[in-house]
């Protein structure tokens, strides 16, 4: 018989690499709870062929429709894995009668309680506007100024998208190297670049990535529901 109790999470995805990034910290941290998967290309699409920060208004529509449809299935709590337009989850938050979850901001609430100088490092340029902004935000609600290092390494997603492993993990070691020499922490812009957490364990500051954070938070959230 099915566990009438058993939570169930939605994440809503803007394409389909996050949903294969996720997975290992679904299966480790939340591996009894059901998970039902949204995916739109066409939001990651449409969001790579904006300027940096411009995100389409449909967009925004799409992820408040897609919550919507998955508080009706059932979902308990729903949760956004993109970056790039992190701000959809504070504007769709009055229309949906569950919680809503950034991937992101978790990271970003511990960066900001490491200290004032804080690390950005992201593959896509279409997610340091949104990522800056989710810093400054949690910063702000939390009472604390920072100052934001940013780093676009572009060649780690080009590489990536070819299925050159090694070499984005490689190129964004690097990075994050010499990123260390002058923060007090580090953020990773996108949750596929949370594969890169076995390697960060001797890091010169704290390392966070948005798929251990984040899950981490997830099961806080429905354990106090």
């Amino acid at each position: 018989m099915e566990n009438s109790n058993k939570k169930m999470i939605g994440i809503i995805h803007a394409a389909l690499i996050s949903s294969k990034s996720v997975q290992p910290f679904i299966d480790d941290i939340i591996p009894d709870v059901t998970v039902a998967h949204v995916v739109d290309d066409t939001i990651q699409n449409t969001n790579f062929a904006s300027k940096p920060g411009v995100i389409p208004r449909s967009n925004f529509y799409k992820f408040a429709t897609y919550a919507h449809f998955l508080e009706e299935a059932g979902a308990d709590l729903i949760l956004l894995a993109c970056s790039t337009f992190n701000q959809a989850v504070e504007l769709a938050r009055p229309m949906i009668n569950v919680p809503l979850l950034q991937i992101d901001r978790p990271m970003m609430d511990l960066a900001v309680n490491q200290g004032k100088r804080i690390g950005l490092l992201a593959t896509v340029p279409t997610t340091i506007p949104a990522s800056e902004r989710l810093l400054y935000t949690a910063a702000a609600e939390s009472g604390k100024e920072i100052e934001v290092t940013t780093i676009l390494c572009s060649e780690a997603f080009e590489a990536i998208k070819q299925g050159e492993v090694d070499l984005h993990n490689r190129l964004l070691l690097t990075q994050i190297d010499r990123l260390s020499e002058t923060v007090d922490a580090i953020v990773l812009a996108q949750v596929s670049m949370s594969a890169l957490e076995p390697m960060l364990v001797n890091t010169k500051v704290p390392v966070y990535n948005s798929g251990r954070t984040g899950f981490e938070r997830v099961k806080q959230m429905l354990d106090a529901l």
